[in-house]
């Protein structure tokens, strides 16, 4: 435990988009009384200038998140860490730290953690998790994502973090930033341990009462419109059409 005798988190902060994630997950952190160590990276920083404002720059993000989520948010405590301090407290394992989500985490990061390479203070204390066996949770955002992208996921996994990838559902009809928001904070604060209240457990039925169980027979019955069936026989007779045509232009191979 960290000397506040409150449980304690790291969130990192780094440059993939996402910043709204971030500052959920942390305002759900506080509110439930938890201690979090906070690294932000240099494009960290910028990404909450950048889609935030100057309201939320590292300097400004506890009065920006009590004013945006409530006072709730001074139930917790943070501290702040440099990314370039190495002999920070979450970079060893003696230090009592119950787990740590790097919310957005960016590509570069992801390949830092797969590879334990321990550049600077985030992939320092994503590799104490690893090896103190402490749940690491990593919120990639990016789309789309290239073979080493995906590999390295794959590596982060094998050495037991959780791939929690930034994409919110949609059965409980979002109507705007902040629910999609306190959807991917809810699944991190599930993956922590923490039980929360932030989107609605799925009952098997959307929110307003229409059923999501319908039959695949059913489902295609009330799709099938005569206008687009003509529409899709059209499109297939001009395709064979082409073809024909392309065939009769073909020259004829050498002999």
């Amino acid at each position: 435990m960290c000397a506040e005798r409150k449980l304690s988190v790291a969130v990192a902060v780094t440059g993939a988009s996402g910043a709204l994630y971030a500052v959920r997950t942390l305002a759900a952190l506080l509110s439930r009384g938890v201690h979090v160590e906070l690294v932000v990276s240099d494009y960290g920083r910028r990404l909450l200038r950048d889609e935030l404002g100057e309201k939320a720059t590292v300097e400004r993000l506890v009065p920006y998140l009590t004013e945006k989520y409530g006072r709730d948010v001074e139930s917790g405590t943070v501290s702040l860490h440099s990314n370039r301090d190495l002999g920070a407290t979450i970079a060893s394992g003696s230090h009592g730290c119950s787990g740590m989500a790097i919310v957005p985490c960016s590509m570069k990061t992801l390949a830092g953690v797969a590879h334990g390479l321990s550049r600077n203070l985030v992939e320092r204390a994503a590799d104490v998790m690893l090896k103190e066996r402490r749940p690491l949770i990593i919120v990639p955002r990016e789309t789309p994502m290239s073979l080493p992208q995906l590999k390295n996921m794959v590596l982060c996994a094998e050495a037991g973090a959780m791939i929690l990838p930034a994409m919110p559902a949609f059965y409980q009809l979002p109507t705007s930033l902040d629910d999609l928001a306190d959807f991917m904070a809810g699944k991190i604060l599930s993956a922590l341990g923490f039980e929360h209240e932030l989107y609605p457990a799925w009952t098997g039925r959307v929110i307003g009462g229409v059923t999501n169980t319908v039959s695949p027979q059913s489902s295609q019955n009330s799709q099938r419109d005569p206008r687009n069936e003509k529409k899709t026989s059209t499109m297939a007779t001009k395709a064979r059409s082409t073809r024909r045509r392309s065939v009769a232009r073909r020259p004829a191979k050498p002999v």
